[in-house]
């Protein structure tokens, strides 16, 4: 039962701690869509989705107005294109992302997932096609985002994708390099992608998931950050059980505004994602809660070690909260959507090494860094190779969002505003994986994918 202080809690953590709902993702299956002629395939995409999704934000808006509560995007996410298109004798896929845009603006989402493939084990028909298709996709399109799985633990890593997907985001840079290089903001590639992820870019609804579905996605760093500033020097156990509590009510809010939208669309409700999604705003920092349990900055030795216990402890607070968590759940580190992490990045504490092996304990993986404008494909193809390695023998999502700076250099930065935020160009080591990539085929699945 809630008491007064519960109410005045709930109250402090939106207005002064940055506690929101960070999104309400609808997962749209269209599978019924297919057609072998592209025009019938589009319209039926189209009529389906704007069908669906056609109450999500005013629903979104109206539970904002009930409850008093952020929810900041509303978003969809779809089934992989790459399927939908696979039935079309033409193949002309970037149809496909102006559909999905059209349909987008039609709703007003912020954003909407799916023009994805998944092609971990191989290519099926229009797999290819697609990924060729996204660098103009996302060029032409403002709230189509991209992804493609190119590696599992079941199935080892497909390199030959591995190396289209490096030529993919430079290609994406250099089309929408008069946009700060927005496209590679756009895209992710995933090594064991989860099916119901309500975050972007990487949001896709998965072949295995219901006709409609709701999914929400909650945030919070800067309500973990406040609760440690109030323990003072506790102990890291007493930390951890810190991190809990607090991540069983951000979680509980998220969970109430799951079951309010899926009552109100009529729609099943899915998962919560209990994933810490950082922003650039002051004080709704991933970084300063490094900081705040000890860290003089973040980037500094201990990092590690301080977001494994923070990614732990959240994910135990968060799944005795909600019936149904799902989607990648944990600790976000994207670089230039972080305030502590853009002033460490600067500061030249923070690199992308430190950053990889933090990927081995937290959520995601290489999350919007920004990388020198003359990145070779091959370097960019071996960064993701390393980080689906990460994932695919430790049997967690890992995935890279990079995006190259189009003629800047280390030092000078990129803005994209909004969430997305911006950063400093961080350096790379400029050793060439040039022959490593270009010998393609497959990286084995480790042994304990034969685990059943």
């Amino acid at each position: 039962m809630l008491n007064a202080g519960d109410i005045l809690e709930t109250i402090t953590m939106i207005q002064d701690e940055h506690l929101d709902v960070r999104t309400i993702t609808m997962g749209i299956s269209l599978l019924d869509c297919c057609d072998s002629d592209i025009d019938r395939a589009c319209r039926r995409v189209y009529d389906k989705i704007t069908r669906c999704a056609r109450d999500l934000v005013k629903t979104g808006e109206d539970i904002e107005k009930m409850y008093g509560i952020p929810i900041i995007n509303k978003r969809i996410s779809v089934t992989p294109i790459a399927m939908i298109a696979a039935a079309c004798e033409n193949k002309d896929m970037v149809r496909f992302a102006r559909t999905l845009e059209k349909a987008a603006v039609e709703c007003g989402v912020n954003f909407i997932g799916g023009y994805s493939a998944l092609v971990q084990k191989g290519f099926a028909a229009g797999d290819r096609e697609l990924i060729e298709s996204i660098p103009e996709a996302l060029a032409v399109t403002d709230h189509v985002c991209s992804s493609v799985n190119i590696g599992s633990t079941k199935a080892g890593i497909n390199m030959d994708a591995v190396a289209l997907m490096g030529q993919a985001v430079r290609a994406a840079a250099e089309r929408t390099a008069d946009r700060d290089c927005i496209g590679c903001a756009k895209l992710v590639v995933f090594c064991n992608a989860p099916e119901d992820n309500p975050f972007m870019a990487g949001a896709f609804h998965g072949a295995g998931e219901p006709d409609c579905v709701i999914n929400v996605g909650v945030s919070g760093p800067g309500v973990v950050r406040a609760a440690l500033a109030k323990a003072g020097d506790c102990d890291l156990t007493a930390v951890a059980d810190l991190i809990k509590k607090t991540a069983f009510k951000i979680t509980r809010m998220g969970q109430l505004v799951a079951t309010e939208a899926s009552h109100r669309l009529g729609v099943p409700f899915g998962i919560v994602d209990l994933s810490l999604a950082p922003t650039p705003a002051v004080g709704d920092s991933v970084a300063h809660i490094l900081e705040e349990m000890g860290l003089e900055r973040c980037g500094a030795h201990g990092t590690t070690a301080a977001l494994a216990l923070l990614n732990d402890a959240v994910k135990k607070g968060g799944v005795m909260a909600s019936s149904h968590v799902g989607g990648l759940s944990g600790a976000f580190i994207p670089v230039t959507e972080d305030a502590g992490m853009i002033r460490a990045a600067r500061e030249g504490c923070l690199r992308i090494e430190k950053l990889e092996a933090m990927t081995a304990v937290c959520s995601v993986g290489l999350d919007m860094i920004n990388i020198p404008g003359d990145t070779p494909a091959e370097v960019i193809s071996a960064i993701i190779a390393d980080e689906a390695a990460i994932g695919m023998v430790n049997s967690k999502t890992t995935a890279v969002r990079v995006v190259p700076a189009i003629g800047r250099q280390v030092g000078e930065e990129l803005s994209f505003g909004g969430l997305l935020g911006g950063g400093p160009v961080m350096p790379l080591n400029t050793s060439s994986p040039a022959r490593f990539i270009g010998r393609g085929g497959r990286i084995p699945a480790p042994l304990q994918s034969l685990k059943n």
